[in-house]
């Protein structure tokens, strides 16, 4: 998508590193020339934001599909991918596919496969993977149980400059759970796992990271126990980031309860002390990425026993009005949120965009913050609408996306 003519949006707040302030941001050739007190050119295309936030373009860090219309509902003008795709993203020509998918209005940036097939045993040809498009790699929607495996990516991985995606939960302990153990999991009779899975394989993650010298990215961390372990890494000088999707600061395992499987989850919902460490950990720098972990589920899928449904979430289009709700209850500042929702990640995959500079990729969006909506799965635009956040009231919109300077919604 090339633009044609300088654009202008006027008359906003805009959301800089440093804090807001009021002004415009004009962009040319597909990148911000100025940011602040800027005024229209001849020529120019001008948008008026009417006071509104102008922000950097999402970046969701960690989808399993690509959904172009629920990613333009969310102001996502970026996805990374995960493997997890059918066949996975363990060969060169799968990623370099996927890596064209979105564009020109939607860029994907592919993770590789860990190993092959993602069995968790035979590294995948990640060199070969990079050079086709990938900006991480991943070991998708399972842990890496091998830790020789596990050490040989890391050190691999550091050679090339990539970071290293990891889920973690130890699939030994954790099984085929559908539940965290504890009261809730008691009473309605569900195959539950101790939340320690999660600490087990962070702690182990953690360490390779440190003796390889890699970039290692957790993409959920969601228990109080695994948060402090991340927190201990980085005060030691590991390059090891965490991430968490919204389900697990709004929700705990009280969501449950009626076993609607729109809330079974990967991991699953946790008990409330861990809710609220998530929350702590966003407030504190401890968690680095909130991401929509977007996997719109089918009614083959959900339409199940609870403890027989797949996992996953149509997440994308609720990803920008759930994190707004830190801002509100003063968790964190709006700069905070776009930091967790747009340039972490855009640093993460190394893409020149993710804030508002000159000189960065022009992937912007125009966000009420006020605006008020109800969530409702019927009415998505995602291919399915398993949202756990189902007729929910919230607040905050996306208005307008802009793709390399060229507007792609009304």
């Amino acid at each position: 998508m090339k633009q044609r003519i300088p654009l202008i949006i006027t008359n906003g707040t805009l959301v800089l590193p440093e804090g807001t302030a009021r002004g415009a941001v004009r962009c040319v050739d597909g990148m911000i020339s100025e940011v602040g007190d800027v005024s229209p050119q001849d020529g120019d295309e001008t948008v008026d934001a009417k006071g509104k936030l102008i922000a950097p373009g999402l970046v969701d860090f960690g989808v399993f599909a690509v959904d172009k219309p629920a990613f333009h509902f969310g102001g996502i003008t970026r996805a990374a991918v995960m493997p997890d795709q059918n066949p996975p993203l363990d060969y060169p020509s799968r990623v370099k596919l996927v890596a064209q998918s979105g564009k020109p209005d939607l860029w994907v940036h592919p993770l590789a496969a860990a190993t092959k097939s993602l069995e968790g045993r035979e590294l995948a040809e990640i060199g070969l993977m990079k050079d086709a498009g990938a900006r991480g790699v991943a070991t998708g929607r399972n842990w890496i149980a091998n830790s020789g495996a596990m050490l040989r990516l890391l050190q691999y991985a550091a050679m090339l400059d990539l970071v290293v995606v990891s889920h973690a939960e130890d699939a030994g302990i954790a099984g085929t759970a559908s539940a965290t153990s504890g009261d809730m999991a008691t009473r309605s009779g569900l195959p539950s796992a101790p939340a320690e899975a999660e600490a087990l394989a962070v702690a182990r993650d953690i360490a390779l990271a440190e003796m390889a010298g890699a970039r290692l990215h957790l993409r959920q961390v969601t228990t109080a126990a695994a948060l402090d372990l991340v927190r201990g890494a980085k005060r030691r000088g590991v390059q090891v980031t965490a991430g968490v999707t919204p389900a697990h600061f709004m929700l705990s395992d009280l969501a449950t309860a009626e076993f609607r499987t729109f809330a079974r989850l990967s991991p699953p919902l946790r008990k409330e002390v861990d809710r609220r460490a998530v929350i702590a950990a966003i407030g504190d720098g401890t968690i680095d990425t909130i991401s929509s972990g977007h996997d719109p589920r089918g009614p083959e899928d959900k339409r199940l026993p609870f403890a027989d449904a797949e996992p996953g979430m149509a997440g994308a289009e609720t990803l920008l009005a759930m994190t707004l709700t830190l801002v509100r209850d003063d968790v964190i500042s709006i700069e905070r949120a776009f930091d967790l929702l747009s340039a972490a990640p855009a640093r993460l995959l190394g893409a020149n965009c993710g804030i508002l500079a000159a000189g960065k990729e022009a992937d912007l969006c125009i966000v009420d913050p006020e605006k008020p909506w109800i969530v409702d799965s019927s009415q998505m635009a995602a291919t399915a609408g398993n949202t756990p956040f189902d007729g929910q009231p919230t607040q905050g919109r996306a208005t307008a996306i802009f793709k390399g300077g060229v507007r792609i919604t009304a």
